[in-house]
């Protein structure tokens, strides 16, 4: 799972009981993992279909750094199923995990389920290729 994002916890994103609001970490990661869709599927005509259970484990504070780690899961026709871990960045602590997310890509048009011609084995090969460019993953 890579680490590809991260938030500030602001006082607008707690709840009573001042850490962070639940609602706002589903709105955290329902977009963190809709941009990470989005470009593993080169297409920005996704909605989301589904998230599956979702545990908190762990609170985060006012002034807490969280970060999201995004992994591929599985990949349809025209879906894609990813998994979201937010963690605390200091501490590394799970704050919660959001298993089986899917989204789905829509023809722009009819707005119907539309293929998107991936693979799970043609995202992992251009995942490796994107790090290679970046210099993050050493040479085999």
């Amino acid at each position: 799972m890579r680490f590809l994002s991260r938030r500030l916890v602001m006082p607008n994103d707690l709840n009573y009981a001042d850490s962070l609001f639940g609602g706002r970490a589903l709105e955290w990661i329902d977009e963190e993992s809709a941009i990470y869709a989005i470009c593993q599927l080169e297409t920005n005509c996704l909605v989301t279909k589904h998230i599956g259970e979702i545990n908190f484990e762990s609170p985060a504070m006012q002034g807490d750094i969280v970060e999201f780690g995004l992994a591929t899961k599985a990949v349809g026709r025209s879906s894609i199923t990813v998994s979201c871990l937010v963690r605390n960045k200091a501490t590394k602590k799970t704050i919660c995990l959001a298993d089986d997310i899917v989204f789905v890509k829509l023809d722009p048009v009819t707005r119907q389920p539309a293929p998107h011609g991936k693979t799970l084995e043609s995202l992992e090969a251009q995942t490796e290729i994107e790090l290679r460019a970046l210099n993050l993953l050493a040479e085999k």
